[in-house]
């Protein structure tokens, strides 16, 4: 059988004792003033110069990174308010992090359904098809939404399937008005979480998604906002790899992360964005590397690293 995306992942993961990966959100206002007050780059109301300046950024801080992690998170949003400049960058941005050996996940979360879903996939997961474009690669995984259903979700499972790449489907979010909709309490006694993570669960069990490692290239966004119902998601998602969010900046510790590994270590992927990459910004690292800020972010992602290592299961 023949590695799917949950496979290779793993086997990244295993390789750098690093189940983790760093967020890929920038922000012109936030980056280091090396970078914004460089004649070329220092005006943020000109769509080319702030562009240089996040795309500088952000390929310094993946190669700082590559060494030490399996895997980046691009934000497709932070690239796309830039316009069409922007897209491609974005996509300069994923083909940078590959030649690098980085798994790449798009963070996108598209979604809808029949032909509006298959062309998603094929622009937002696919590798082109495009002669002209045969030296351009597309992520290894994107996020996509779960509303629309099994046939809102095909399209992407299709092409993952045929590519050997991964999808992470949105059952459980970060953000605090989230629970208004996906703590709701359904007729059977489920949240709407738990009757989405069920479902995603069975549309992973398809034998054609599954991995040697016993994974499906299916997996989920999960955010450990509450333990117990964490530890009921993990359960509910036994052949899924969680892609966790909200570590760091949005308030997230070592201790809410931990039921999203199962007992042997494996079977979640833990995310953190701007707790790296502005790490400069944070006095403890502020104090040790002053006047650099690629040293603070490398030892923030060091940090991170332990940190999740410290609650994972051996």
């Amino acid at each position: 059988m023949p590695d799917n995306f949950a496979d290779r992942l793993l086997k990244a993961i295993k390789a750098k004792n690093a189940p983790v990966c760093v967020g890929i959100d920038p922000v012109y206002g936030k980056l280091p003033a090396e970078i914004t007050e460089h004649r070329a780059m220092n005006d943020e109301t000109d769509s080319e110069a702030a562009l240089d300046a996040v795309l500088e950024f952000c390929r310094r801080a993946i190669r700082i990174v590559a060494p030490l992690v399996p895997a980046v998170k691009i934000n497709a949003a932070f690239f796309e308010r830039y316009y069409w400049e922007g897209i491609e960058a974005y996509y300069e941005l994923i083909q940078e992090a590959s030649d690098v050996g980085l798994l790449v996940i798009g963070d996108c979360k598209r979604g809808d359904i029949g032909s509006t879903a298959e062309m998603y996939a094929r622009s937002a997961l696919s590798d082109p098809d495009f002669g002209n474009l045969d030296d351009m690669v597309g992520p290894d995984a994107i996020t996509v939404s779960s509303y629309f259903g099994l046939d809102g979700l095909q399209p992407f499972l299709d092409v993952a399937r045929d590519e050997a790449k991964g999808v992470f489907a949105l059952v459980r979010t970060s953000n605090p008005s989230a629970d208004i909709i996906q703590n709701a309490k359904l007729e059977g006694g489920l949240t709407v979480a738990e009757h989405v993570a069920q479902q995603v669960a069975a549309w992973g069990s398809d034998p054609s998604l599954m991995g040697s490692s016993g994974y499906s290239l299916l997996g989920a966004v999960v955010a450990p906002t509450d333990a117990d119902q964490t530890v009921r998601l993990r359960g509910m998602l036994p052949n899924a790899i969680l892609l966790v969010p909200g570590f760091g900046a949005q308030g997230g510790t070592a201790a809410d992360i931990a039921p999203c590994f199962k007992s042997d270590g494996t079977g979640a992927l833990i995310s953190a964005s701007r707790s790296i990459l502005y790490a400069f910004d944070e006095m403890r690292y502020i104090e040790r590397f002053p006047s650099e800020w690629d040293k603070c972010i490398e030892q923030a992602c060091k940090d991170f690293i332990r940190d999740v290592n410290s609650v994972r299961p051996n």
